[in-house]
């Protein structure tokens, strides 16, 4: 069986329960994404034993081995409660004794759920997991365990990339993403939602194609009525939805909404250098890197080293945009008290303003980072075209300095070209006009002399409408991306 927009995932799972040796599956991804729901739904209606259990945000060590041995009991004695075991080892003990009670024939998939929540500090979890998998449960080519978590940096540290008894046993890894503009498009048909591109764009914009917050999707309804209700209304699902987004993924929460605030008002990214000199002084060092790491691993921020810079350095960027929409509306909201007090038809008096457009082309970058491939085939390039950003902030700032200049996006090709491209959110046909022509030309020509490129320029334009072809259309452009090629 395949689960909605879930093919590729859906395939991995098929071999792994078809496969006829042990299975070890890590699985990981953002909260909201759908990890639980692709694993019940995919197993539950198979033959064998479906072993499921939760770990408890802030449980104690008791309370954690409680809950797990109850499930034994539910699921594979018939609801029988079974002395609780004082240890991780006397637990996995129980299991294993429950599974070599069943038929040889049936296969057993066990999904530890949310595992770093289980894992309580002086718990020795993973080291028994370490113990009980080497020793009993590899051996036994029925059983595919399949370990999941919302904290990404600790699956990858602790299991994927385990240097003890886990080292290079885990034989499928599942990164659990977004939906893409496409499987959006796709999510939305089966839930009766008709939209056309600009619209779910406008959706994806704030919802970053997050299946749980795509799934309050009323049809019916334009994308501002949309984004209205799930966001503008009191007890709204994204009202609140950040704050408990970070507690749930990081202890320390307020520092990694340190980080991301800052990051995020910097629309071409921030350097790290940069980025510490504005952290307070507990934040930094390796702290601050761990940090970043781990917010890049959930998928909220990117970190690139531009091209073609003589200092090179790491620079970061938010691409989540939920995040960037949180921080953008609905924090200054909640600083005033306003978010109490929301008129009927707020956000559709603030998509007229200057102010959302704003917002509208910061969000429209994010989106098509996370739609790169869509990009480059549109373009017609090698999976070998390098994508990148690329700006210059001059130093001197007198009457006769050198003009900076910014370039959202830019692929640097094999064949000796570079298309840079510029991306545009307008509401109607966008029009190139003399000012914006000659503010590409000026792109290109910084471009060509601080960077020493001998390459041939090609200029490309992404959009969200449509383009007018007039005389600088012509002169400068030569191809255009539309929404329906991210879909």
């Amino acid at each position: 069986m395949k689960v909605a927009c879930r093919e590729e995932e859906s395939q991995i799972l098929e071999r792994i329960y078809t496969s006829n040796k042990s299975e070890l599956l890590a699985i990981y991804g953002r909260r909201r994404i759908g990890k639980t729901y692709l694993i019940r739904e995919f197993f539950e209606k198979k033959a064998g034993i479906f072993f499921n259990v939760t770990g408890s945000k802030d449980g104690s060590y008791k309370k954690q081995i409680e809950h797990f041995t109850q499930r034994i009991g539910e699921i594979f004695l018939g609801g029988i409660q079974l002395k609780v075991g004082s240890n991780w080892d006397e637990t996995f003990k129980l299991l294993t004794e429950a599974i070599n009670k069943i038929s040889k024939k049936k296969k057993v998939v066990l999904f530890f759920d949310e595992l770093p929540w289980m894992a309580t500090q002086k718990s020795k979890l993973l080291q028994t997991l370490d113990h009980y998998w080497n020793q009993y449960w590899s051996m036994d080519k029925r059983i595919k365990l399949i370990i999941c978590g919302s904290s990404a940096s600790w699956i990858i540290e602790k299991i994927i990339n385990n240097k003890g008894g886990l080292h290079n046993r885990v034989t499928e890894t599942i990164y659990l993403q977004p939906f893409t503009l496409a499987q959006t498009e796709r999510y939305l048909a089966l839930n009766k939602v008709k939209l056309n591109h600009k619209q779910m764009t406008e959706i994806y914009m704030v919802t970053g194609g997050v299946p749980y917050y795509l799934s309050k999707v009323e049809p019916g309804l334009s994308a501002a009525q949309i984004i209205e209700k799930l966001a503008f209304k009191p007890k709204a699902l994204l009202l609140d939805e950040f704050d408990n987004l970070f507690s749930s993924l990081f202890e320390d929460s307020d520092a990694y909404i340190e980080i991301i605030k800052i990051i995020a008002k910097y629309r071409s990214g921030i350097g790290q250098e940069s980025l510490f000199k504005l952290l307070k002084k507990t934040a930094k060092g390796n702290m601050g890197l761990i940090r970043l790491k781990a917010l890049e691993d959930a998928g909220f921020i990117i970190s690139f080293t531009p091209q073609f810079h003589k200092r090179r350095g790491i620079f970061y960027r938010v691409i989540d945009e939920y995040t960037l929409f949180y921080l953008y509306w609905i924090a200054p909201l909640k600083e005033t008290q306003m978010s109490r007090a929301l008129a009927q038809g707020y956000w559709k008096t603030l998509t007229q303003t200057p102010k959302w457009f704003s917002w509208a082309g910061y969000a429209f970058e994010a989106v098509c980072y996370k739609h790169l491939n869509q990009i480059r085939q549109a373009l017609d390039l090698l999976p070998s075209a390098i994508p990148n950003a690329w700006r210059y902030i001059p130093k001197n700032k007198g009457k006769n300095a050198t003009l900076g200049a910014q370039i959202d996006l830019l692929f640097d090709r094999q064949d000796g070209c570079i298309t840079m491209c510029e991306i545009k959110y307008t509401s109607k046909a966008y029009t190139l006009d003399k000012q914006d022509a000659e503010i590409l030309e000026n792109k290109v020509k910084v471009f060509q002399q601080q960077t020493r490129t001998k390459k041939q320029i090609f200029i490309a334009m992404i959009v969200s409408d449509s383009i007018k072809e007039n005389e600088y259309y012509q002169k400068l452009v030569s191809r255009v991306i539309h929404l329906s090629d991210f879909f």
